[in-house]
């Protein structure tokens, strides 16, 4: 082959197999969701398979942690791309404030939707004399686990309720699932958790066999945790009669918003193409747990801590001027 044919052919293969797997290239994504108790984990699990069939070259994985507060560290250096985060964690990670006090201000995170509401339990044996959160003081009581939404909410409200939540009670610092195993063996008197209805491992607890479990009442403290953390991250929620098995009444407790949020750093139309599969296939995601029925395009893009990401305000936007 005379030189000149020859380099043709050698820049030739050399475009064709520089090319050629770029186009192929698979997107590897994670999405950090919480303990296997929860309702995050299924939720993640389900999200991670719709956007692994539905985008091409795109492989997604729900990740298993802390939740809320761990969700966002990670996110914050750049461990994950997508996070489930309750929006008092993320009003703490904007402003470096709080469990962010070490790692500074997360200015990374941007909000892709709006999921569902977390209710406060405070979950108790029947006939414990546990009537209020008042009554948890020098009482033995899991405050959710280390990094969670959970123990910022826990924190919070015995603080609302007259307590140090570090000295008015023996702390301990278990996730739902070690937190509701502990309740059935003795080894506490009372559990935090903060989390969709029905969520799992209190639905286990409730149905163990000679055992009753009562939910505490906590919207009582709710105009506390109004003044000290501003109007909107806190409000009234009810956890309905028959949820729990033993639990036939309405309890008033505190709900939290629970958000998805990316890093700044998606691309934009890899977070359009996201937006678009969530929404397009929310009953697949209700079929994973019962929460995700509350899916629901914002009425307002002013009302979540962080600011909302180019790519979701675009898809936003897209199926307004399609309805319009």
């Amino acid at each position: 082959m005379k030189p000149v044919l020859r380099l043709v052919a050698i820049f030739l293969a050399v475009a064709l197999t520089g090319c050629s797997p770029a186009k192929s290239q698979t997107r590897f994504l994670s999405i950090a969701t919480g303990g296997t108790g929860g309702v995050y984990y299924p939720y993640g699990g389900a999200l991670a398979r719709l956007i692994s069939e539905k985008i091409p070259n795109t492989q997604v994985s729900a990740e298993v942690t802390g939740a809320s507060v761990d969700n966002l560290k990670l996110l914050q250096v750049g461990k994950v791309d997508l996070a489930f985060t309750l929006a008092d964690s993320l009003a703490e990670g904007v402003k470096g404030e709080g469990p962010f006090k070490a790692t500074g201000a997360i200015g990374s995170a941007r909000t892709l939707a709006v999921l569902y509401t977390n209710f406060t339990h405070i979950v108790v044996r029947q006939g414990s004399g546990i009537r209020s959160v008042a009554d948890l003081k020098g009482k033995a009581v899991s405050v959710g686990a280390p990094g969670s939404g959970t123990e910022l909410i826990a924190n919070r409200v015995l603080m609302a309720a007259g307590l140090d939540p570090r000295r008015d009670i023996t702390r301990y610092a278990l996730s739902v699932t070690e937190s509701a195993g502990s309740l059935k063996d003795g080894k506490i008197d009372a559990l935090f958790w903060s989390g969709g209805v029905p969520t799992p491992a209190i639905q286990d607890l409730a149905a163990t066999p000679g055992l009753a479990i009562e939910l505490l009442r906590s919207d009582d403290l709710l105009p506390a945790l109004q003044r000290d953390f501003g109007g909107g991250l806190y409000n009234l929620s009810v956890i309905p009669g028959g949820t729990y098995g033993g639990v036939p009444g309405d309890r008033g407790t505190i709900g939290v918003k629970n958000l998805l949020v990316a890093s700044s750093q998606l691309d934009t139309d890899l977070v359009a193409d996201i937006m678009r599969v969530i929404f397009e296939n929310k009953d697949a995601l209700v079929a994973a747990h019962p929460e995700a029925r509350h899916l629901e395009r914002p009425t307002s893009f002013d009302n979540v801590p962080a600011p909302y990401h180019p790519g979701a305000l675009r898809y936003f936007q897209t199926v307004t001027r399609q309805a319009d």
